[in-house]
């Protein structure tokens, strides 16, 4: 595992090497308060616009230095700063809940096109669903830190949903991962994939009744 044990020797065998793995969290501790701030932005301009607000709410967290180091050892790779960059890229993270479907898309492409922030990848499990039915539109990130004497890039995950989504995504969590269940019967999985499906039918007919009162305000506009 490159050296695996070595690595957690150097970051948390002393005082020293302990501040090591403090002082990298510390600066994803920035890019995630840099990362809320511009979504905090977002919020605030889009509620002062003339339509409404797609931000429902705002969930934030950073992992703890013990769930990078059990990342990594799931990984397999060294404990390093350019391998937590590469491998573990959820160490902060933020998750928009928004109104409907389309607004996913919206606001991932204004965090996207945001001059500041460099698109590292994202993953669009909306479109193309993970095998239990999670869905979820993911972005990592990277976010400009400026220190008294540099500039670091930090990596931040965004992850953007539906408030139904969201509530899927949550009780399956709950259901699978606090159970510690190894063997999962199939029904039990065939029963998490007919919800999802169940969601994504809610989230379509919810956002056409929404469109529909859209139009019908114009129309009594209009007339």
């Amino acid at each position: 595992m490159e050296n695996l044990e070595a690595q957690k020797t150097f970051f948390l065998g002393t005082d020293v090497c302990d501040n090591e793995g403090k002082k990298l969290l510390k600066l994803y501790e920035f890019a995630l308060y840099q990362m809320k701030t511009r979504v905090q932005t977002l919020q605030e301009e889009l509620a002062g616009g003339n339509s409404y607000n797609p931000i429902e709410h705002v969930k934030s967290r950073l992992k703890t230095w013990q769930s990078v180091i059990d990342k990594c050892e799931r990984k397999g790779v060294a404990l390093n700063r350019e391998n937590i960059h590469r491998y573990v890229q959820d160490v902060a993270g933020v998750r928009l809940i928004c109104s409907f479907r389309s607004d996913i898309y919206r606001l991932a492409g204004m965090l996207m096109q945001h001059p500041d922030l460099e698109v590292i990848e994202y993953k669009d499990y909306i479109e193309n669903p993970k095998p239990n039915g999670y869905q979820s539109f993911h972005l990592v990130l990277q976010v400009p830190v400026f220190l008294t004497d540099r500039i670091e890039r930090i990596p931040v995950e965004v992850q953007i949903r539906t408030v139904a989504m969201d509530f899927w995504a949550s009780l399956e969590h709950k259901i699978y991962y606090k159970q510690n269940l190894r063997n999962v019967p199939e029904s039990l999985t065939k029963d998490l994939q007919e919800a999802a499906e169940q969601i994504t039918a809610l989230d379509e007919k919810m956002e056409n009744i929404f469109k529909n009162m859209q139009d019908l305000k114009i129309l009594n506009f209009d007339d």
